[in-house]
């Protein structure tokens, strides 16, 4: 292969490992055409499965930020780039592995973090994002039903009451402060009536005393 295409090479391997969220390494030692097409095809639009040169995806994956995946390319490697479901790429590896025993996981990356072999069998064994998304919709569902209900006893409570008040109001309307009020002066409307009488009685005292002296005066003229 010229420079050239080499570099090619190594640039397009190391955008799958930036834009992909995971890859697994594999060894397809044995594998045929047919049964490495047959493995593209499970494992759908959720990841590509390409054949790579080791010395090529060794500089890709330095390019790429990734250190230490060099222990994982040794022999015929092929890797499958995941771009969607991990989970379910993860899965459908293993199972091609149990029925085509040439097909090796060796390892993989995922956010930067290598995994062995094991690691990768156990992203295998995790749900599906189908099905946790199925989940987490119930469960959306599960706490907007109690919401709804929640918010709605309140209301209920409070329409009760304003019932009883209304039917207190028609049977008695006293008991809602409708009657009777009017009668009633306000504590301080009664405090300034008295006041008022008070200061009234006092200035009447204040002019009775000069008539009552003018009449003693009357009288010690006529005694004279």
């Amino acid at each position: 292969m010229a420079r050239p295409d080499k570099a090619a090479a190594v640039a397009e391997l190391a955008d799958k490992f930036t834009n992909s969220q995971a890859a697994v390494l594999t060894e397809y030692r044995g594998l045929s055409v047919s049964s490495i097409k047959e493995l593209r095809r499970s494992l759908g639009d959720d990841a590509t499965y390409a054949v790579t040169k080791n010395t090529l995806t060794q500089i890709a994956a330095k390019d790429a930020g990734i250190e230490g995946l060099d222990a994982q390319l040794t022999g015929p490697t092929a890797i499958a780039f995941i771009t969607g479901d991990i989970a379910a790429v993860a899965k459908g590896l293993k199972n091609f592995s149990k029925d085509n025993p040439l097909l090796v996981i060796k390892g993989g990356v995922m956010e930067g973090k290598i995994l062995d072999a094991d690691e990768v069998k156990k992203l295998a064994d995790l749900e599906s994002r189908e099905v946790l998304l199925a989940k987490l919709a119930g469960g959306m569902k599960a706490n907007l039903s109690k919401a709804a209900f929640a918010f709605a006893a309140p209301a209920g409570k409070l329409a009760r009451v304003l019932g009883a008040l209304e039917q207190a109001a028609q049977e008695d309307p006293s008991k809602i402060g409708g009657a009777g009020v009017a009668d009633q002066k306000p504590e301080n409307e009664s405090a300034e009536a008295d006041t008022s009488n008070q200061a009234s009685a006092e200035a009447d005292t204040t002019e009775a005393a000069p008539a009552a002296a003018d009449t003693e005066e009357s009288a010690a003229d006529a005694a004279e």
